[in-house]
């Protein structure tokens, strides 16, 4: 073969090699571009997204145990006898089935007894709750019921009422402390009821004015048939001090991941004569304990908070 034959032979074959060399640059440019949509997919067709895992709930709609704090209204008071604590009737820790308390509707008859801890006082203001709160965190409660603030607003006239200010500082201070000691406790924190109405409904029965005049709320019951300029704007004063307590429950409450607020659920509750007590015809009778259970059971075990 001449050099001419050599020569093209040679030309032929490096032109075989570039068109293999292309070739192969494409496929590979291929394989890559398939890679940055979504590697050996089919055309048109993407991969689908795994589910994110669901989140654990924060509230536990079926708490395994049930501390209260608060006041008078937590005590039982005059719900079995005149001017006495009764706490078997309690709507969040009794063990009454005539009351039937959110701890016996939650924990049923055995655990509600072992399971379950009140402690609540007669007389007890808003600036008392963090003592009570460092008691019950104690126990580390899966579940604490809060009903305080009436006696912030009776006092012995509206002047001495406790301070909103205040009233919020010691309710934040409630909350850190039980924070501090049972971080994963939850709160079921109760509207203060409503004083006016429990007023225009006491003051029909002639007893229960009688008792009023030992003591019980004057800034609200005091003259009680009075119905002047001045006595309805001391009533009306009071009745604005206790929707701003409300508020702030609501919106400490509403702060806090692990608190949920009845939504003024006690405070709107219309207390009739049959759910006061017959003793002085302002604290909850055991129907009006009754009614208070189930208000809270009702907002624990909703769904949304």
């Amino acid at each position: 073969m001449n050099g001419r034959g050599r020569a093209g032979m040679g030309q032929g074959m490096r032109r075989r090699s570039l068109t293999v060399l292309a070739v192969l640059t494409v496929a590979a440019v291929g394989v890559t571009g398939c890679d940055a949509v979504g590697g050996d997919s089919p055309p048109g067709e993407e991969k689908k997204a795994q589910p994110a895992p669901r989140p654990t709930p924060v509230w536990d709609r079926s708490p395994d145990s049930v501390a209260a704090v608060g006041d008078s209204i937590t005590r039982g008071f005059d719900a079995c006898t005149v001017l006495s604590d009764c706490p078997e009737v309690s709507w969040a820790t009794g063990t009454s089935p005539e009351v039937a308390s959110l701890a016996l509707r939650l924990l049923g008859g055995d655990r509600a007894v072992s399971h379950s801890w009140n402690y609540a006082k007669t007389g007890a203001r808003m600036a008392d709750l963090p003592g009570q709160m460092a008691q019950a965190a104690t126990r580390l409660p899966e579940l604490v019921t809060v009903l305080a603030g009436a006696n912030d607003a009776c006092r012995e006239s509206p002047e001495s009422m406790t301070p909103v200010a205040d009233f919020r500082d010691d309710f934040e201070d409630a909350v850190a402390t039980l924070r501090r000691a049972a971080p994963k406790a939850q709160l079921y924190v109760s509207s203060v009821p409503d004083l006016k109405r429990l007023w225009s409904e006491g003051r029909t029965n002639p007893l229960g004015k009688q008792v009023w005049k030992l003591g019980i709320c004057p800034s609200m019951l005091a003259d009680a048939d009075v119905v002047d300029a001045a006595a309805t704007a001391r009533r009306e004063s009071v009745q604005q001090r206790v929707e701003d307590y409300n508020g702030v429950l609501r919106e400490v409450c509403e702060a806090d991941e692990r608190c949920r607020f009845d939504d003024g659920a006690v405070y709107e509750y219309r207390f009739g004569t049959d759910q006061l007590s017959h003793w002085d015809w302002f604290h909850p009778s055991k129907n009006g304990q009754a009614r208070l259970a189930e208000i809270a059971y009702e907002a624990v075990t909703a769904k949304e908070g």
